[in-house]
């Protein structure tokens, strides 16, 4: 379990950092990310479970692969989403 607040300030300073010094598709793919990961925090938070970092990863991929399945995003969104989801998962594990 970890705590789901943390966890969230770590994931928003991950995202910041792409407002300052990101391209355009990475400033997209990082709010488009930040709203998969806010949902799925906040819903915990709001039913009061808890997550582990491996139960939040898992439930943000879910969330995203039913909006890729919906037509949310193109091609070229998908490739930057996954890169970008890839490395804040690697971020938030450290």
């Amino acid at each position: 379990m970890v705590d789901l607040e943390a966890l969230s300030d770590k994931a928003q300073e991950y995202f910041d950092g792409y407002v300052a010094e990101g391209t355009d598709d990475q400033l997209f793919a990082s709010g488009y990310l930040r709203g998969h990961v806010d949902l799925v925090i906040g819903t915990a938070i709001v039913k009061q479970e808890t997550l582990t970092l491996e139960s939040l990863v898992d439930d943000v991929e879910k969330s995203v692969n039913k909006a890729i399945k919906n037509g949310e995003l193109e091609q070229n969104d998908i490739e930057t989403v996954n890169d970008m989801l890839n490395r804040l998962i690697k971020y938030l594990a450290e």
